[in-house]
């Protein structure tokens, strides 16, 4: 769009189904160059992408003309395929419905792109549940329990 400026950043945040922690350090890495090529042909900018068995991470550079519930879509079900096509894990692997998408300014990127990389330190000390209603917290969004995502007891 001509004559358009705009500065999007938004990370996202989704979990595998059942919360199940199949995503293998493996092969997680083939796993976000696959996710990152998704970002990248949608023609959106991938500043940081993480995560650990459960869930992921993306901090992504968006332009105003790309609708963000497209593009999450096409990185569940693209990847869903990647992940069951390459038998990556013995059993049928699926992300959770929904997700967590919250946005940042400018002068927030380094600290949203170290937090995003630095992972599995955080996770040593803080599970995702209590990860993700921080977020939840943090960003103001009214949430009901029943609605959050699967949580394995």
């Amino acid at each position: 769009m001509s004559g358009t400026f705009s500065q999007i950043y938004i990370q996202l945040v989704f979990a595998v189904k059942g919360r199940n922690s199949l995503i293998s350090n493996l092969w997680e890495e083939e796993l976000y160059k696959y996710i990152t090529g998704i970002v990248r042909n949608k023609e959106q900018k991938m500043l940081a992408i993480n995560g650990m068995p459960d869930h992921i991470h993306l901090f992504i550079g968006m332009k105003p003309s790309c609708c963000l519930s497209d593009l999450v879509r096409e990185i569940k079900k693209s990847s869903n395929n990647f992940i069951n096509e390459k038998k990556f894990t013995d059993f049928k692997f699926q992300w959770q419905e929904g997700y967590g998408a919250f946005s940042y300014s400018h002068s927030n990127l380094d600290n949203v792109i170290k937090y995003v990389m630095n992972q599995k330190e955080h996770h040593k000390v803080l599970s995702f549940k209590e990860e993700y209603i921080e977020f939840l917290q943090k960003f103001e969004i009214e949430f009901k329990d029943e609605y959050l995502f699967e949580w394995v007891v």
